[in-house]
């Protein structure tokens, strides 16, 4: 028998529905933008579509699956795991994606004039696919045996209990803390981060550079490229420092759990950790809209072409059939 969903997993829940229907309507409005206006094809927007496709799937997903868990059924052990794994793939999705940006933007500026011979579109769609398959390697690793399954087993057997292996599916039952922390982390998080922090220090710093020394260019007009190229750079560099700032406190509570066992973390603060990692699907579309002019004009383009415009038409008609009659 169900149990009955308390006031606070209601409000939970709420706030979880609240988060994916922002995230998915505007991440697909990105991959939209992307897919109908020419001045957005280049890589590093090819990169940003495939950062759109993982922040929809954590809206139509990840926040569902995580409403699940929240309520806690009963599984067997590897239902529960699948349930789990998709945010890691995504995750590690979305890091990969906002490197693959990083180093496309440090192209930008250090060979502005090879960069498009360099950097094709059959290079990026490869470098996409990587991305992709090393996320699903990495997240998938707990279904290869980095889980909790052994420990699980172990204290079934010392309680001497002989019943099918049946579990309540939480993430903390079945995801091993040690690959959390260990791998997921200080491996496939951490470093990527520090990494684009490096990036983007470099091409601030060769974009200053350029603009102080007035170099040629591939443009006609250097200041104005490079004034450009700055302008693209700190709304992602922002982009980054939201994701750094949405997914660094649930790894922070990760660390607490594993390397101080008797600690009792608030589970407020784990709420709030869990949000602000699904919340930060929903904040691109939002930078890109505000800070991005070419995004700014290819939203108000769709808005206009399809819903605006069509809403007048609609209305103009049925005022046409009325004076008919």
């Amino acid at each position: 028998m169900a149990h009955p969903i308390s006031a606070f997993q209601a409000a939970y829940i709420s706030i979880e529905v609240l988060i994916a229907l922002v995230s998915v309507p505007g991440n697909i409005l990105v991959i939209w933008a992307v897919k109908m206006n020419q001045a957005l094809r280049d890589a590093t927007f090819c990169f940003i579509v495939s950062l759109a496709v993982a922040d929809v799937a954590v809206g139509a997903l990840v926040i569902p699956l995580a409403i699940i868990i929240n309520i806690g059924p009963q599984t067997e052990f590897y239902t529960c795991l699948m349930v789990a794994c998709p945010v890691l793939i995504l995750t590690e999705s979305s890091i990969l994606a906002l490197l693959a940006i990083a180093v496309d933007r440090y192209l930008r500026v250090k060979i502005p004039v090879r960069y498009k011979s360099m950097v094709t579109p059959r290079r990026a769609a490869v470098a996409i696919a990587c991305c992709w398959i090393v996320s699903f390697l990495v997240g998938l690793t707990p279904m290869f045996g980095w889980n909790n399954l052994n420990k699980m087993q172990r204290t079934q057997e010392l309680n001497g209990s002989h019943t099918e292996f049946v579990i309540t599916c939480q993430f903390e039952t079945v995801i091993s803390m040690e690959y959390m922390v260990y791998f997921n982390f200080f491996v496939w998080v951490l470093p990527p981060l520090l990494l684009m922090l490096l990036i983007y220090l470099e091409v601030f710093n060769l974009i200053r550079k350029q603009l102080n020394k007035k170099v040629s260019s591939s443009s006609n007009d250097p200041q104005k490229y490079y004034g450009k190229e700055l302008k693209i750079a700190k709304s992602l560099a922002l982009v980054l420092f939201l994701f750094a700032l949405s997914w660094l406190p649930l790894h922070v509570l990760n660390c607490i759990t594993l390397f101080c066992p008797s600690c009792q973390t608030p589970h407020i603060l784990t709420y709030i950790a869990i949000f602000l990692t699904h919340g930060n699907s929903a904040m691109n579309p939002i930078v890109y809209a505000f800070r991005i002019k070419k995004f700014r004009t290819a939203f108000l383009q769709i808005w206009n072409q399809y819903f605006c415009c069509k809403t007048n038409k609609n209305a103009t008609s049925t005022t046409t059939a009325e004076t008919g009659n």
